[in-house]
């Protein structure tokens, strides 16, 4: 991603909406951007596991976790998948695991922090679903800008003119 976000928001600033400044970033790529696929689940990361193994086409995977602090809902295996089928990033409303190993992939990832413990295996959790959280209604297909200083939402794609 060669635009930064507070250019898109010095651009742009009626069109995006930032999100609180509550993410860490863990991967690899301290910059991405695309197109938003959501999950909406709570300590089950069986819909990640789901749609990570599916063709990412740059998308960016935005996780409603619940902001649980207890479970990890994103590991280094389901990292390396994401990263392997052409996912830009995963935002997480919730923790990661194997944050060494995730960083050092090709693969934007922010959450609010680690926990080594992963999440249980029910088959719950819904996706393509609006969802709410750090202050940001994100809608499937909107487009997420993320880099070291923010992570911004706009509508649509944007390119600096």
């Amino acid at each position: 991603m060669t635009l930064t976000t507070t250019d898109l928001c010095d651009q742009f600033g009626n069109e995006v909406v930032a999100c609180e400044p509550i993410f860490r970033s863990y991967g690899g790529h301290a910059r991405f951007a695309g197109s938003i696929a959501t999950i909406k689940c709570f300590e089950d990361n069986s819909r990640v596991r789901d749609l990570v193994a599916e063709p990412g086409q740059g998308r960016v995977l935005v996780i409603d976790a619940g902001g649980s602090l207890r479970r990890a809902v994103l590991g280094d295996l389901l990292a390396k998948q994401a990263a392997d089928n052409g996912w830009n990033g995963v935002l997480v409303f919730g923790c990661i695991r194997d944050s060494v190993a995730i960083g050092g992939m090709a693969l934007g990832v922010k959450a609010l922090g680690t926990h080594p413990m992963k999440t249980d295996k029910r088959g719950e959790g819904q996706r393509d679903l609006v969802v709410t959280f750090a202050g940001v209604t994100f809608h499937p297909g909107d487009w997420l800008y993320a880099d070291e200083d923010g992570v911004i939402v706009a509508r649509r794609a944007l390119e600096k003119s």
